[in-house]
């Protein structure tokens, strides 16, 4: 079996893969304050919860975009797998021709995504990841990495609306029956899901016309299935895209 390991700054994705199927996957929420035992703890539990056993591990990957947590969640690993994880960074092979000003400040999370969209669905694509922020990276028809775009994510904007305006609730991020809304907190979703989604088709509009063709739309993250039912064009939506570019990855650097 292979444990994956996708850390973000919210939460920490944990899947793994056994004949080149995902036969668990779950989540942690990332906490800078818990120490190595304390993520080795919790990972063991979820993994006796789902019935697999800690000892039947080959290897192990770990993506992260949180450097403080990355050592700490890697020896946890180790304590419960006995493997040593394979960090996705600098030298790693992923088969990615990576064309921006400085490749080694590619995030991690946006390579891994890249690699399974790349193989998956074929490039040019346009990849979406719904997180704490909302990233979009783009690969062009050659399979170069060509750089994307940050922004604020969903879960974040909301959170700054609500912590501004005092007169604002905190509501659930689901989409109203109709984008004009007739109260605050309908209004407010609809602002939070079709705005999204109507920034995601107009953002990909954008990027074709720079890169000169039509692309794939993959979208991803943790808020990914409440936004992508509602875009216009045609977007695949998958939740394991960053698990599936992990296996790849590691499969491409396995000794």
């Amino acid at each position: 079996m292979l444990l994956a390991l996708d850390m973000g700054n919210t939460n920490i994705k944990i899947g793994v893969f056994k004949n080149e199927k995902v036969i668990m996957e779950s989540r942690l929420a990332t906490n800078y304050n818990k120490m190595e035992d304390q993520y080795a703890v919790e990972i063991l539990d979820i993994l006796k919860l789902y019935g697999l056993d800690n000892k039947g591990f080959e290897g192990a990957i770990i993506s992260s975009v949180v450097p403080p947590l990355t050592n700490t969640i890697s020896r946890a690993v180790q304590k419960v797998t006995g493997v040593t994880p394979l960090i996705v960074g600098p030298g790693i092979k992923t088969g990615i021709d990576i064309r921006i000003d400085n490749p080694a400040q590619l995030g991690a999370d946006l390579l891994v995504g890249a690699v399974a969209a790349v193989a998956q669905y074929g490039a040019p694509c346009i990849i979406w990841d719904l997180g704490t922020a909302t990233t979009v990276s783009v690969v062009d028809s050659n399979g170069h990495f060509r750089g994307g775009a940050i922004m604020a994510g969903v879960g974040v904007s909301i959170d700054s609306l609500v912590s501004r305006a005092s007169q604002l609730p905190r509501i659930s991020l689901e989409a109203p029956k109709f984008v004009v809304g007739t109260n605050t907190v309908t209004s407010m979703q609809s602002g939070a899901v079709y705005g999204t989604a109507s920034m995601i088709d107009g953002m990909c509009d954008r990027i074709e016309d720079e890169l000169g063709c039509k692309a794939t739309v993959v979208i991803t993250g943790g808020l990914g299935s409440e936004i992508a039912p509602f875009c216009r064009r045609k977007v695949i939506y998958d939740d394991n895209l960053l698990l599936t570019g992990l296996y790849m990855i590691y499969n491409k650097n396995k000794k």
